[in-house]
């Protein structure tokens, strides 16, 4: 089947958190949310489901199991079993269940900055201590990890470092050598690694991605992988992800953390997530290359048409980095919205590092993303010219 993305139904006034939280006129190129419809095999499975009428609890898919573990030895050689698998409602409640699961008092949590908002308060929700670590930002945009800083933020007290790859929001897949370093600090200081691997399947050309957790067994048993079909297969509204634990004493703890707070999945997650994971490759396939394409308009426009204003190499995920702080405008989210009535997401949110930045969502059809990019131009350019 041939999908076209570049025919995309109006979400307004479809009770969509990305199109109806700005008034009509706002074009939202911000939360991270593509605006294809789903695989036809994923909507075909949906519509039989509620054709029958009932929608009763839903018990686990033991099928479901099998194909994640499948998918795992597929994809990335990483061999799990069906047990290792929990499955939640959201990657967000998944690595707030890790720092329920490390918590101590005067526990501490690492992470890297800049970093998607939710990471950022999961340890205060369970009284820890985070500690920052900023990802340094060559001069070409790309963003690496300052190794003495990282090792040098770890004390006694550190218990957990939450890894964000492929990274939200500034693009990078790390490299196996990154990994297999990072997994060496963390190793050494016995520190439990929660790995949101949510954007796993969004890489492009020349990039791999590699779940930490796969690079050999003493890593599998510190780690906590996130996983997810909702980024995906464009699911999110559905709720269904799931966390690889290989290690029995880190699982028993993760569960227990997770008792009487967290549910499971609905019905509408199992069918949607097995119809993704079992047949959904094809659009994948197809959608990878049209975000490619949008993400290389993306980088030519902003290097062409928006002098002063960067945009950091993407390696995976649909989202733009765009650096706006050489330019005169103090709060880019602020004047990209009122001037160009473009909604992208405001950098100061992603922690330290993420001042003067703006994430820009190009997960939409290409008609919509040139008339942002044509709106954030021409009010860039009258700022310029007024100067």
């Amino acid at each position: 089947m041939i999908y076209d993305f570049d025919t995309c139904p109006d979400r307004r006034g479809t009770n969509s958190e990305k199109w109806d939280k700005y008034p009509a006129g706002v074009l939202p190129l911000w939360v991270a949310d593509m605006d294809f419809t789903a695989p036809e095999p994923v909507q075909r499975a949906l519509r039989e489901r509620v054709a029958q009428g009932v929608f009763g609890y839903a018990h686990e898919s033991a099928e479901l199991r099998e194909v994640i573990v499948a998918r795992m030895a597929e994809h990335y050689g990483w061999r799990i079993t069906a047990d290792d698998i929990l499955f939640l409602p959201g990657v967000i409640r998944g690595f707030n269940l890790a720092c329920h699961t490390i918590a101590e008092p005067g526990g501490e949590v690492l992470v890297q900055t800049p970093i998607y908002p939710p990471v950022l308060t999961a340890p205060r929700h369970a009284d820890l201590i985070r500690r920052d670590v900023p990802l340094c930002r060559d001069t070409t945009g790309v963003y690496h990890i300052d190794w003495d800083a990282f090792e040098a933020a770890i004390s006694e007290r550190t218990r957990l470092f939450i890894l964000c790859n492929p990274h939200n929001p500034v693009g990078r897949v790390f490299t196996r050598d990154e990994l297999i370093r990072l997994a060496d600090i963390c190793l050494r200081h016995n520190l439990v690694i929660c790995s949101d691997e949510i954007h796993c399947d969004l890489i492009y050309a020349g990039h791999q991605h590699v779940p930490i957790a796969s690079l050999d067994p003493a890593s599998a048993r510190h780690t906590i992988t996130l996983m997810a079909p909702s980024k995906t297969f464009n699911i999110a509204g559905l709720d269904c992800s799931f966390a690889i634990i290989q290690d029995e004493d880190l699982r028993r703890r993760y569960r227990h953390a997770q008792r009487g707070l967290v549910s499971g999945i609905n019905v509408f997650g199992w069918t949607a997530a097995l119809a993704a994971y079992r047949d959904g490759q094809a659009w994948l396939t197809q959608v990878l290359a049209y975000l490619q394409a949008n993400r290389d308009f993306v980088i030519d426009f902003v290097q062409n048409k928006l002098p002063g204003i960067t945009v950091s190499p993407l390696e995976g995920t649909y989202l733009a980095w765009l650096d706006c702080r050489a330019t005169n405008i103090e709060k880019p989210y602020d004047f990209f919205l009122q001037e160009a009535r473009v909604a992208l997401n405001d950098g100061a949110t992603f922690g330290a590092g993420g001042k003067g930045f703006v994430r820009l969502n190009f997960g939409c059809s290409r008609s919509v993303l040139i008339e942002a990019l044509e709106r954030m131009k021409t009010a860039y350019l009258k700022r310029l010219a007024a100067i």
